[in-house]
């Protein structure tokens, strides 16, 4: 996709560059014309000044005297219909160009390839449809920098105008490597492949896990009989649709006031609240502080839920005197500000 659409870019562009070029011929044919007729009392700057004059018509005084000149005169008359249909050619050309929005293409490629060479520790987000799209959302709704890859420039388009928001995408083939190199597979802090075919996530997945050793990964996955191939491709984890459907149905059946609070937690924008993770890595300013320093530390309430321990057991609504350790996962509930203040705590 991202061949075809380089070609379709070049099919644009080519029209108004053979007109570039047939004016400047024209102008430099003109140029060498006038100076033959002028001869060696002139320039070539009066040559060129002549050709400019009659190409654009302006009618200013004569630098070459071409009253006692018919070869002059003749010249002039066919500079002038070859050069007024050139600019004509040209100009049209121009307007095409400008009109059918290619400028605007170009300016936003240019644009993004910015942004991508620049972001990092984002995330990347393969295939824009359905799944995708509340993916993306829910990454903007908690502020965090992500890439998506997708084959569709008119499906980009439709996320751009339901968003709001101006990401920074590929177009192209996720199962591709370029197009994952585009989107900063290197610099990522993880990737979800949420492409509607299993077959095309497995090879998201492998081709991913053959870059990175450590990124994590993470696959939409809607065939049972699909889910062993794409562990061993190189996914961390698998989301079914299905399976997290009829979850969804039975938890709104038995107890659906525990999910009309999830709800309103991830739909209310002002306070825009999120269960979160952060882990304590070696070397970490939390290493051996307890949660009520912590607490201090950040300066916001945090809603710690659970201490998730090196030797992998949880412990559940931990009290103010929990030491935290390195290598251990704290889950709280905060808005992105909250989290962001936690991470600079941490280092």
């Amino acid at each position: 996709m991202a061949i075809r659409a380089k070609r379709s870019f070049a099919r644009q562009l080519s029209p108004l560059l053979r007109a570039m070029v047939l004016l400047i011929i024209v102008f430099v044919g003109g140029t060498v014309g006038y100076k033959i007729i002028g001869g060696p009392s002139h320039s070539w700057l009066d040559a060129a000044y002549m050709t400019t004059i009659t190409l654009t018509t302006v009618g200013y005084r004569e630098a070459i005297n071409l009253e006692s000149s018919t070869v002059g005169q003749v010249f002039t008359m066919g500079l002038l219909l070859v050069g007024v249909g050139s600019f004509l050619y040209f100009f049209s050309n121009l307007t095409a160009f400008m009109v059918e929005g290619t400028m605007d293409r170009m300016f936003w490629r240019r644009r993004m390839t910015r942004k991508l060479n620049s972001i990092k520790n984002h995330f990347i987000v393969c295939g824009g449809g359905v799944t995708g799209r509340h993916v993306i959302e829910e990454l903007i709704a908690t502020d965090r920098g992500f890439v998506l890859v997708d084959r569709d420039a008119e499906c980009v388009q439709a996320l751009y105008e339901s968003t709001g928001r101006e990401f920074p995408v590929v177009i192209g083939d996720a199962t591709e490597v370029d197009a994952l190199e585009k989107a900063g597979i290197d610099r990522a802090s993880g990737i979800v492949s949420c492409i509607s075919s299993d077959k095309d996530n497995l090879v998201v997945a492998f081709l991913s896990r053959e870059r990175r050793a450590d990124l994590r990964i993470v696959c939409r996955c809607s065939n049972d009989r699909d889910r062993p191939n794409i562990i061993k491709a190189g996914a961390n984890a698998l989301v079914s649709p299905s399976h997290i459907g009829g979850l969804r149905l039975v938890s709104e059946l038995v107890r659906p006031s525990a999910v009309s609070f999830l709800d309103n937690m991830l739909r209310d924008r002002e306070a825009n609240l999120r269960v979160e993770e952060m882990p304590i890595t070696a070397g970490s300013k939390l290493d051996g502080v307890t949660i009520s320093e912590f607490r201090d530390r950040v300066g916001v309430d945090l809603l710690i839920l659970a201490v998730h321990l090196p030797d992998g057991t949880w412990r559940y609504n931990p009290d103010g005197k929990q030491e935290l350790r390195a290598g251990m996962r704290f889950v709280f509930i905060g808005d992105p500000k909250a989290r962001a203040q936690a991470e600079a705590a941490s280092t």
